[in-house]
C-alpha cells in the first residue's frame, strides 16, 4: 500500500512537472520581477513549490516530524480583470515518537485546496484574493488524518512597494462531514508576512504562523524568518529559501523545541 502510494505520488509529480514545463513559452522574467511575484501568493505566476519543514523535540516523547509540502500554484485568467488562482497543499509526513514512544508514521496528510479570485493587476501596489478553502481527508495513515471534510473562507491582502511586500493570509475551516468518532474541526490560520527583495532577486523576510483551534481552545504560534534567492538549474528557473522555525507558543503535547524550513520553487514564467 505504501509502495503503491509512493509510486503514484512520484508519477503524479512527474506528470505535473512536465505539464507545467510546457507552459514556459516566453523568455524568463527578470530575477527582480520573479522574486516580487513569488512574494505575492496571488500573482499570475505558475509555480511548483516544495517546502520542507523539520521539527524536533515535540511533545512528551521529544519526537520529530518532517513535512514536505508540495504546493502547485496555477493561475487561470477568467476575464481581462480577474484571475482564479488555485493553490493545493499536499503534505507528505514522516514522524517518530509523536503518538507514543518508539512509534512512527509516514504517508500523506489531509490536503488543503484553495481557490482565490484576484484582480489581474494590482492597484497602487495593493492586491487581494478571496475564495473558498477545502480540507480533504486524504491522509493515508490513521494518525495523519482527521477523517473530516472541511470548508471555509480564505483571503489574502498585501502591498508591494520599493522592494517590500507586506501582507497577510487567513483562512477558517469548519468540518461539515466525516467520521463521527473523530473530533470536529474549527480552526483559524493566520499568516502575517513581511519580505524585502533586492534587484538581484535575493530576499529576506519573515512570517508568523498562527493556528487557533477553537474546539480545544489552544493556540500555536511560530515565527519563520528566511532568506531567499532566484537562480537557474540549467534552463529551469528556481527560487531557493531557508530559515529556522521558531516556536513561540503551543500546547505542551504538540510544541516543538526547534525546527528548520527549506524550500525550492520551480518557476514557470509566462
Amino acid at each position: 500500500m505504501k509502495s503503491s502510494f509512493r509510486f503514484s505520488l512520484v508519477g503524479a509529480s512527474t506528470i505535473l512537472f512536465f505539464s507545467l514545463s510546457q507552459a514556459q513559452e516566453k523568455p524568463a522574467n527578470s530575477a527582480e520581477e520573479l522574486a516580487k511575484k513569488l512574494a505575492n501568493p496571488v500573482s499570475s505566476l505558475i509555480s511548483l513549490p516544495f517546502q520542507n519543514n523539520t521539527d524536533y523535540g515535540i511533545g512528551a516523547f521529544k519526537g520529530s516530524r518532517n513535512t514536505m509540502n508540495v504546493q502547485p500554484v496555477i493561475p487561470v485568467s477568467i476575464s481581462p480583470k480577474l484571475n482564479l488562482i488555485s493553490r493545493v497543499i499536499f503534505p507528505l509526513i514522516a514522524q517518530y515518537n509523536i503518538t507514543g514512544a518508539g512509534k512512527s508514521q509516514s504517508g500523506m496528510g489531509d490536503v488543503l485546496a484553495t481557490a482565490f479570485l484576484s484582480p489581474s493587476q494590482p492597484k497602487n501596489g495593493l492586491t487581494w484574493g478571496a475564495g473558498p478553502a477545502f480540507l480533504l481527508p486524504l491522509g493515508t495513515d490513521e494518525m495523519l488524518t482527521g477523517k473530516k471534510f472541511g470548508i471555509g473562507p480564505s483571503a489574502v491582502f498585501l502591498k508591494q512597494s520599493n522592494g517590500f511586500t507586506v501582507g497577510g493570509l487567513v483562512n477558517q475551516i469548519w468540518s461539515v462531514s466525516g467520521d463521527a468518532s473523530r473530533s470536529d474541526i474549527s480552526q483559524l490560520y493566520l499568516q502575517p508576512f513581511l519580505n524585502y527583495n533586492w534587484k538581484s532577486g535575493a530576499g529576506i523576510g519573515g512570517s508568523f504562523e498562527i493556528t487557533q483551534n477553537w474546539i480545544s481552545s489552544n493556540t500555536q504560534v511560530l515565527f519563520v524568518p528566511s532568506i531567499s534567492g532566484v537562480t537557474r538549474l540549467g534552463k529551469q528557473t528556481v527560487s531557493l529559501s531557508a530559515g529556522p522555525r521558531i516556536p513561540i507558543t503551543a500546547p505542551d503535547n504538540i510544541r516543538a523545541a526547534f525546527g528548520w524550513r527549506f524550500g525550492v520553487t520551480f518557476v514557470f514564467p509566462k
